[in-house]
């Protein structure tokens, strides 16, 4: 018979494990932006899943992908990547970056680039 001291020890030194394992079976999504539109333009996640979201710039400008409520209720492997508050992701021209999280609650989220909305630079993200 397992103790009850034991069995908390266990649970606590697999939880590092079991956080690492959901990373490494994150399923990868590519954004790639070009002056001005995101591509694809609408993305779908499924809730409670991991994804390594990848945002390549091939434009000239420098976007952002710009989706507070996403990203603010989303969880983050790394929080450092993200700009404004958390509200977005910067990428400058020629670059990518790689984002890993777990979607968020169901629902339909706005996405934009920030800068260039105006020009319609717009998107939409539903989590399912």
């Amino acid at each position: 018979m397992i103790k009850p001291l034991t069995l908390a020890l266990l649970t606590v030194m697999t939880l590092p494990a079991r956080a690492a394992d959901q990373w490494a079976q994150a399923q990868a999504v590519t954004v790639v932006m070009v002056d001005n539109r995101f591509q694809p333009d609408h993305l779908t996640f499924q809730q409670g899943k991991a994804y390594e979201l990848r945002l390549e710039n091939h434009g000239k400008d420098m976007h952002e992908f710009t989706a507070p409520a996403f990203l603010k209720a989303s969880t983050i492997r790394d929080k450092g990547l993200l700009a404004n508050g958390g509200t977005d992701i910067v990428i400058q021209p020629g670059t990518s970056v790689n984002i890993f999280l777990i979607a968020p609650a169901k629902g339909a989220y706005d996405l934009v680039c920030a800068d260039h909305d105006w020009d319609g630079m717009v998107g939409s993200i539903t989590v399912d």
